[in-house]
């Protein structure tokens, strides 16, 4: 029986790395892709490549990755006091948060589609040189986890609910 279960790991293992496109060495890290039910194979790659393109952006700051991955009627379920609604928002919240940490990375430890749903589980690091509220940097590491739950309708990002470990963020910068 183990010998059955172990085959059957392997199996599912070189099914998923078949059916699921390669992540990309050049873009954000993925460590983990699993693909949580059945879907077109259309439909995987489009959301796959919006979720990428939206961890891209959160890794790089480039906008021009976010206008890729979100839909023009995006929307953040979890918004922040301060943050403007819909696509700028994002760009808004990545502007401030690079300003404080200039060399911010992300990594996905796991991405899990589902149907129209990505959920991530990331970590991010870099060194807080900038100002962040009434905090100044004096160059420490910052290094926090996040999960995001995206909604993905056609090869878009149209909805997104996040919770970040601000508690250890603010810790680390000396502002609480």
């Amino acid at each position: 029986m183990t010998n059955r279960l172990s085959n059957l790991g392997i199996f599912t293992a070189l099914a998923l790395s078949l059916s699921t496109p390669a992540i990309a060495a050049d873009g954000v890290k993925v460590n983990e892709l699993v693909i949580a039910a059945p879907i077109p194979d259309a439909q995987r790659d489009a959301t796959i490549q919006a979720a990428r393109a939206f961890y891209d952006f959160w890794n790089t700051g480039d906008e021009a990755l976010l206008k890729q991955a979100i839909a023009p009627t995006f929307t953040d379920r979890t918004l922040p006091p301060g943050r403007p609604q819909g696509p700028e928002g994002p760009a808004f919240a990545s502007r401030q948060f690079r300003a404080a940490v200039p060399d911010l990375t992300v990594t996905v430890e796991k991405m899990i589609v589902a149907g129209d749903y990505v959920t991530v589980h990331m970590h991010f690091a870099g060194h807080f040189t900038g100002t962040f509220g009434q905090a100044r940097g004096q160059g420490q590491a910052i290094s926090f986890i996040a999960t995001d739950l995206v909604k993905v309708e056609n090869g878009r990002i149209t909805d997104n609910w996040h919770i970040e470990d601000n508690l250890t963020l603010l810790q680390q910068m000396g502002a609480a």
